[in-house]
């Protein structure tokens, strides 16, 4: 057993790690996987199921735990929280290429300033934006009808029964904080929960949404020049909504950051995790004209985030038909062939409308 030349899925057997290991196999059926995670049965036990696997036992936060497998990966693929980037850092100094989905902005920024100061070997790939990327990269798609972006509005519907496992809920430990957007070119703090806007998405059913902190506001602007992000999220309970918006409102969401309350603060967001839908809406303006993407996954939205992180992976081993990327930092908007994306997410059951309103060019 070992790591040598093996996909490593750290976390692989989670409520997201295991959809991704699964659509690895089925789409890559001899890519060698080595999963990998705190508890070493469950992992075996979900390397045995795939078949051509193996399974281990890995704990982030252990200096020499990557190297203590044995062996040099192909890749190390992070679906669980790398706090302090210890295994981040350790493979792309050695020269293993790393996807990480799992960074809320703050972090995923510091993360970017360690590794100016530790360039890494190998490229590392940070698709921590919401669905393991898949906004940013559709933006991207976008961008290249509308061409300079002046605006991009993204809209989620966070279904409460649908499953979740508890690194896609730390996004309740940031609803208490402000946190920085670009609006018209220029950075300003906001808080969560403000600024709410009616939506109605792809099945015509309408949703107030509310300002929430995820990694793409801050990456757009900066990989694709876009001049105003902002993403808002509502759930499909809008009792639930409401209540956390009152909660902000009165500043208990504030009183609840300590980390005695964290259990409570996630409870509040934990349904029957009985499955429901995914679906989010994206509209890009820019010089050209208005795009209208409009996503929606049945089978939800930890499937929806493993196609995302799919769509990293491939991306990462070079495995979408285009050249892996050389050794740096690299964000999901740095699509070399945004097409083949749609392709992907349809062939995964994923429903993808796009609405283009573009300016006629002047012969």
């Amino acid at each position: 057993m070992g790591a040598e030349g093996r996909v490593v899925l750290v976390g692989g057997y989670g409520v997201v790690g295991a959809q991704l290991a699964g659509l690895l196999r089925e789409r890559h059926p001899d890519l060698p996987l080595l999963i990998a995670g705190r508890r070493e049965e469950p992992a075996r036990e979900l390397a045995a199921r795939l078949g051509g696997a193996e399974g281990v036992a890995l704990e982030v936060r252990t200096p020499g735990a990557l190297a203590a497998l044995g062996g040099r990966p192909r890749a190390v693929l992070s679906l669980v929280n790398d706090p302090d980037d210890v295994l981040l850092m350790a493979a792309s100094g050695d020269g293993v290429p790393v996807l990480d989905i799992t960074r809320w902005t703050s972090r995923m920024m510091a993360t970017v300033l360690r590794l100016s100061g530790a360039p890494p070997r190998a490229p590392v790939l940070l698709g921590s934006a919401w669905m393991a990327g898949l906004v940013p990269r559709l933006v991207a798609l976008a961008a290249g009808r509308v061409g300079r972006l002046e605006r991009v509005e993204v809209a989620i519907r966070f279904a409460l029964a649908d499953q979740a496992g508890p690194d896609s809920l730390e996004y309740m430990d940031r609803l208490g904080l402000s946190f920085e957007v670009t609006e018209d070119g220029r950075e300003r703090q906001v808080q969560p929960l403000t600024d709410g806007r009616r939506v109605t998405f792809s099945d015509g059913r309408a949703t107030r949404v509310f300002r929430l902190d995820t990694p793409e506001q801050a990456t757009l602007p900066r990989v694709l020049g876009a001049r105003s992000v902002a993403t808002r999220l509502g759930f499909d309970s809008g009792s639930a909504t409401w209540t956390l918006v009152v909660l902000q409102r009165l500043g208990i969401l504030r009183l609840l950051q300590h980390p005695r309350w964290t259990a409570l603060r996630r409870t509040l967001l934990t349904g029957s995790n009985t499955g429901g839908e995914a679906a989010w809406v994206a509209d890009v303006e820019g010089e050209r004209g208005h795009v209208r993407i409009e996503v929606v996954d049945p089978k939800g939205q930890a499937h929806l985030t493993a196609v995302g992180a799919l769509l990293g992976a491939e991306r990462l081993l070079g495995l979408d038909g285009a050249p892996p990327p050389p050794a740096g930092v690299w964000f999901p908007e740095h699509e070399p062939r945004p097409e083949q994306t749609l392709a992907t997410l349809r062939a995964c059951g994923v429903e993808v409308r796009i609405n283009e309103s573009l300016a006629r060019e002047v012969a």
